[in-house]
């Protein structure tokens, strides 16, 4: 299979050049309790192929929550640090999975661990991803920031900020941000656009605190849209489809 790798420009109607996936370990799941749907995981691929294919530079980072939470195995008695490094190792196996769905369709894709582990992937060395992605590879980040108490969310705008993405997506399980959760409350409203500072304000817990603060700081703009809606990663980068923006402005 010809592998899709190279230095083209974007399409025309392309908003970014250079964009961070964020997607939870639990989008992973499917309709499993636990673990990984390989479907689920192929159609996360395709998602991301179709976006390569237009010319935009990607990369990811993957939550290991489908696997195990740090914030639970604390929960359970665990000491935090050592629950959050399981959880970054979890992040890895994501890593890997996603890697392997790519690579069968042909994406050249390049893992980075926080944590060393020479065997399995590279270490994360900023210019080297940045390099990557100028050819065109797609990039995981892998075991969040590489501390503990640092959530994948955080990881992402940490991520994003230091690879100079023009956009930070979030791809959920609904097709933005409401004003409660939809799958809970029938009458909720979605948002089209929020403000950085009214995200916090409104405690929507689209991400973290921290990594709602970083991105504004970067002034990175977050994009949030349905990661099971197919084609739907590809209309927002053209600016079509249903998504939330999250930037500093509001009207």
């Amino acid at each position: 299979m010809a592998q899709t790798t190279g230095t083209t420009e974007p399409a025309d109607g392309i908003r970014f050049k250079r964009v961070l996936l964020k997607v939870s370990g639990e989008a992973l799941m499917g309709q499993r309790d636990y673990g990984l749907d390989p479907e689920v995981v192929n159609r996360v691929a395709n998602e991301v192929k179709a976006v390569i294919e237009l010319g935009v530079q990607v990369s990811l980072v993957i939550g290991g929550g489908n696997i195990f939470r740090g914030v639970k195995g604390a929960a359970s008695g665990m000491e935090r640090a050592s629950a959050d490094y399981i959880g970054m190792l979890a992040t890895v196996m994501n890593a890997l999975s996603m890697q392997s769905a790519l690579e069968r369709m042909g994406v050249v894709t390049r893992v980075q661990s926080a944590i060393p582990m020479s065997s399995v992937c590279e270490p994360y060395i900023r210019r080297r991803a940045i390099r990557h992605m100028e050819k065109g590879r797609v990039v995981i980040f892998a075991a969040g920031t590489g501390n503990p108490f640092f959530t994948t969310d955080t990881a992402a705008a940490l991520r994003a900020s230091e690879m100079g993405c023009d956009a930070l997506l979030k791809g959920t399980q609904v097709d933005g941000v409401y004003t409660a959760d939809p799958k809970k409350v029938k009458d909720a409203e979605r948002y089209d656009r929020l403000g950085y500072l009214e995200v916090l304000a409104k405690d929507l817990q689209v991400m973290d605190a921290s990594a709602i603060s970083l991105a504004r700081e970067s002034h990175i703009p977050i994009l949030v849209f349905s990661i099971h809606t197919p084609g739907a990663f590809a209309e927002v980068m053209q600016g079509r489809g249903k998504f939330t923006i999250i930037n500093e402005e509001t009207e």
